[in-house]
């Protein structure tokens, strides 16, 4: 049976701790809470190495396996109007959507967030700017239009 990641988290700190590293040392090393490796450090020095691999995994199971979330992940980097959106922006709501189409689960937006987090997508906004746009047009406007629309400061004010 494989290991989880937690699992080979607790194994290394015991390892570490007893080659006589400390807990300091141990929580840096391996990524967690100074706490944490106390908690361990506890259930190692009662119950030996065995003792942290029986520890039981915490929280709620995975509702997508890992299959499912590589296909979720190659989805994501085709293009929306391929899964039938009407533009080329995903959405946390259209994200939401194809895993439901996909997979039958539905997730919170929040939820989906730290989905795509977790499979290495980051927020991006897109450009706010026309597709119809004349960049000649608008160099000339900010040539000439925009000059004389400025306020010039008063005699006063000089």
């Amino acid at each position: 049976m494989a290991l989880s990641e937690a699992t080979k988290k607790r194994l290394k700190a015991g390892r570490m701790l007893l080659a006589g590293k400390s807990c300091a040392q141990v929580a840096l090393a391996v990524g967690v809470a100074r706490q944490t490796v106390y908690t361990w450090k506890g259930l190692l020095d009662e119950g030996g190495i065995d003792a942290l691999r029986a520890v039981p995994e915490r929280g709620r199971p995975a509702t997508l396996d890992e299959q499912q979330l590589a296909d979720v992940r190659r989805a994501l980097l085709q293009s929306p109007t391929s899964h039938g959106f009407g533009t080329e922006l995903w959405t946390i709501k259209r994200v939401r959507l194809l895993i439901e189409r996909m997979h039958g689960v539905r997730f919170s937006p929040s939820h989906v967030w730290r989905l795509l987090g977790a499979l290495g997508f980051s927020p991006q906004k897109p450009e706010k700017r026309a597709i119809e746009r004349d960049e000649d047009a608008v160099r000339q406007w900010k040539q000439r239009t925009w000059p004389a629309l400025k306020k010039k400061p008063s005699e006063k004010a000089a």
